[in-house]
Order: structure tokens, then C-alpha cells, then sequence
């Protein structure tokens, strides 16, 4: 028998615990959610046959677009070969090979092994696990502490909620941990002191995390983690020589680069990887959401030569790491990843991502860099965001009891149109799927722009 809407949504609000959601609106019915039921292309269907421009790919993540059956028959033909076996003791399947092989191609040079799991979360706490079991095997116990940035996102686990550095990610959790340490995040517009340029910012990031090498002591630090362009932090881009001047720091401390390219990956800023867009030069990389366009589960650690020949060393010392999950490197998502890397590459969605991001970047400056509600407009390949600000140029901020993102992003949704209210600040930021065409570009801002407008009209009337 078939249930009805309402139906659904009682067991939905009954039974089904929802992430980054207010639990209680949920539960009561306060907080109305939708049921999604269909998409294709950059759009999706709800409940209701409403249909919605996704500009934010899922959450960064569909870079292919919805609908592509391609991905989803090359699961069913592995799944009804081979739906599963685990990848210890050198268990393989010919998918999880392939795919190691093809993602090394897509990685910046010096990168050696693949190692499989299936969210960015869990890559990033196996990136840690990593760093620490190094410096063990190089006799440093000592050597642990972690450096992140204010503002960075490297998921919601123990180790990896401390790495970001968002404080909701942090309350009642007794987060962060102790060996992690944040420094300031690259965001010349709000971070600068009054009156520094671009390049003195620069020097002011490198400044400040000498001084924190410093006071924590370098023979302590064992790794810095950031994305080449911060995402759920804001979509920030870092400031012109930001990362040749952070990785000479690391290099002269001797600590691990963490390029974590969850967000960035698989050409969303306009190259393979934002590693290479920036110039940096990791020795391990993170990997998940573009690598199989979030048609299955799956995340990765790329380890460079370096850090992988310390592990060969310490299996060779203290026999096999003692770290694995269950599903890692398993051969259906194996296969969706093959799909979608074959779909980026024959249909040059990188390049579409550097000319299509550069066009929607150019519309959203046109349209926004004089709007009295913006302070900011700012983006990279496929990435976009609009800071909104009470005074643009005192950089001023509005009252955040005014909700201001959150009001633009629930009028743009009304209008058709998903672009995502940032966590931390009045921005409301922009990832659409990399097959996103010129014409769709103008149809986001030009329902942004009302959207924009309208709440301009409420809080700061013109």
C-alpha cells in the first residue's frame, strides 16, 4: 500500500536522525523538509514535483551532474560480478586496481599509494593516524601536534571535528583536542588588520604561524592540514602566494603538508586537483565527494613517496598497521569512481569548470560588487561566494540575530534556486555541478539577484 506525504514525513520526523539538523524543529514538525525524488542535469524534484537549480552540487559534490545512468549501470555490472570483498591481507578486486592507478594520474606529482575509505571524515582521521604512526616509526613521540586553520573544514569525528575550525563543530563535544592547533585563517577581507594589502597579509599568515611553531615547539609539530580554497568555512581564496610561503615554513620545521582536497578534487576549481591550481606540494592528500560524484560513498588518502616510505619501513619493523575499515576500497563504489573519472575526462568538465566558474564569477561581480548588501564577491573555478556585509569598506558586519545569509538563501530557494547559507558569517556560497552552462549561470544570478534584493529591502532599505 502506498504511503501518503504526510505519512512519510511522520516516520521521517519519528525515526530518521538527521545530520547538521535542530533536532527538535525536526521532530515536532517546526522545521518543514522536503523529500527529494528525481534529478537530472543541475536539477532536483521534490515531494511536491518542484523542481530546484542545485547550485551547490549536493554539498560540493556532484560534479557530473545528476541522472547520469552511466555511473549507475557500471555499479549494477560489478555489483552483480562482484558486490563486495574486503581488501585485507592484499585482497583486491580489478575495479579497486584500476581506480588506484587512475587517481594517481589525477594526483600532483610525488604521490606513490591509495588508501580507501569511504567519507572525507574517516580519510582525514586515517590521515592523522598516518602522520602519528611516521614520527613513531621515526622515533619522534613527541612529534604529534596538528596545525589547522580557523575557519577550515576537515570533517565531524573526534580528531577531524578538532581540525575544523568552526566553533559548532566544537561545542558540547569537548572539542578540540589537545594536540591540534589552529592559526589564522587566509581571508585578507575580514582577517587583515585595517590597511594591509594582499602581499602583507601574507607575510601576516606566515608571521603567525611562525609564532605558533614557536610557542608549541617545533620538534612537537607533526603536520599542517588545509584546503587549497576553504569551503564550508566560506569559500575562501587564499591571497596570491599564500601556499609558497606557508609550505616554506613547513619545509624549514620539517612537518607534513595535508593537501585536503575533499571540496577541491576532480577539477572543481578549474585543475585536477587545487593542489596543482596553487602550486602545492603535499605529502598526503585527501580525496572524496568529486571522486565518484557522490554516486556511492568513498573517500581516499593519497600518500606521496615520502610518508610512504616510512610506512614500508615500519611494516618491515613492526609488521602490518594495525588500521583498516570494513569497507575500504570496495568494488561497487570502485566502479561508480571508474564511471565518473571517465565522464570528466571525455567531457572536459575541468575545463568547463575554469570557463563556466570564470563566467558565473564575472556575472556575480557585474550584478553584486556595488549591491549596498555585499561586502564581498569572491570564488575559484566552480566555487562563488557573496559576503554580506552592514558598511562593505568599514567591514562591518550585521547584527547575526538579523540571519541575514541564512533570509537570502530561503528567498532563493523560494525562487527555485539552492545556493547554501555558510555556518559563521553572512555568506552565502556557490558550487554548482561542474556541467553547469552559461545560460544556467545567468538564471542563478538573476534569481540570486532578487533574492538579494529582497532582503536588502527588509534590513537595509535603499
Amino acid at each position: 500500500m502506498t504511503q501518503s506525504i504526510e505519512q512519510l514525513f511522520q516516520q521521517d520526523r519519528a525515526h530518521f536522525m538527521h545530520p547538521s539538523t535542530h533536532a527538535h524543529d525536526h521532530a515536532t514538525g517546526a522545521l518543514a523538509g522536503k523529500i527529494i525524488r528525481d534529478a537530472k542535469g543541475i536539477r532536483i524534484e521534490d515531494h511536491e514535483g518542484k523542481q530546484y537549480i542545485d547550485a551547490f552540487a549536493g554539498l560540493y559534490c556532484v560534479n557530473i551532474g545528476y541522472g547520469r545512468t552511466e555511473v549507475a549501470e557500471a555499479m549494477y555490472e560489478q555489483a552483480k560480478a562482484l558486490a563486495y570483498y574486503h581488501t585485507y591481507v592484499g585482497h583486491s578486486s580489478d575495479a579497486i586496481i584500476e581506480l588506484s592507478s587512475r587517481i594517481i594520474d589525477w594526483a600532483p606529482v610525488g604521490m606513490k599509494k591509495v588508501y580507501y575509505g569511504m567519507s572525507g571524515s574517516d580519510a582525514n582521521e586515517t590521515q592523522i593516524k598516518i602522520v602519528w604512526y611516521y614520527n613513531n616509526v621515526l622515533g619522534r613521540p613527541n612529534k604529534k601536534k596538528i596545525i589547522s586553520r580557523d575557519r577550515g573544514y576537515h570533517g565531524s569525528g573526534i580528531v577531524t571535528g578538532s581540525l575544523t575550525g568552526l566553533p559548532s563543530f566544537h561545542q558540547h563535544f569537548d572539542l578540540p583536542i589537545d594536540r591540534v592547533k589552529h592559526t589564522v585563517c587566509p581571508h585578507w577581507y575580514r582577517k587583515a588588520p585595517a590597511g594591509m594589502d594582499e602581499a602583507r597579509f601574507v607575510a601576516y599568515c606566515v608571521d603567525e604561524l611562525e609564532k605558533l611553531i614557536a610557542r608549541e615547539g617545533a620538534d612537537t609539530i607533526a603536520a599542517f592540514i588545509g584546503e587549497p580554497v576553504m569551503g564550508t568555512g566560506g569559500i575562501i581564496v587564499p591571497p596570491a602566494g599564500y601556499w609558497p610561503a606557508i609550505q616554506a615554513v613547513l619545509r624549514k620545521h620539517d612537518i607534513l603538508l595535508i593537501a585536503d582536497e575533499v571540496v577541491c578534487g576532480f577539477g572543481r576549481v578549474g585543475s585536477k586537483m587545487g593542489s596543482q591550481h596553487y602550486g602545492i606540494e603535499p605529502d598526503l592528500l585527501t580525496i572524496a565527494k568529486g571522486l565518484t560524484s557522490a554516486y556511492a560513498p568513498l573517500s581516499g588518502v593519497i600518500v606521496g613517496e615520502k610518508v610512504w616510505g616510512v610506512i614500508d619501513r615500519g611494516s618491515k619493523e613492526h609488521g602490518a598497521m594495525g588500521h583498516g575499515w570494513t569497507y575500504s576500497g570496495h568494488p561497487v563504489c570502485a566502479a561508480a569512481a571508474l564511471a565518473n573519472l571517465r565522464i570528466l575526462e571525455r567531457e572536459n568538465l575541468t575545463r568547463n569548470a575554469t570557463e563556466v566558474g570564470g563566467y558565473l564569477l564575472e556575472r556575480l561581480h557585474a550584478e553584486f560588487d556595488a549591491h549596498p548588501l555585499v561586502g564581498e564577491v569572491r570564488g575559484a573555478g566552480m566555487l562563488a561566494a557573496l559576503e554580506f556585509m552592514a558598511e562593505r569598506d568599514a567591514r562591518t558586519p550585521f547584527d547575526a540575530a538579523l540571519k541575514v545569509g541564512p533570509r537570502v538563501s530561503a528567498a532563493a530557494l523560494q525562487r527555485g534556486v539552492i545556493a547554501r547559507a555558510m555556518p559563521h558569517g553572512d555568506i552565502l556560497g556557490f558550487a554548482p555541478p561542474l556541467v553547469t552552462t552559461r545560460a544556467e549561470v545567468d538564471e542563478i544570478v538573476t534569481i540570486v539577484k532578487a533574492a538579494v534584493d529582497e532582503v536588502a529591502d527588509q534590513v537595509a532599505p535603499r
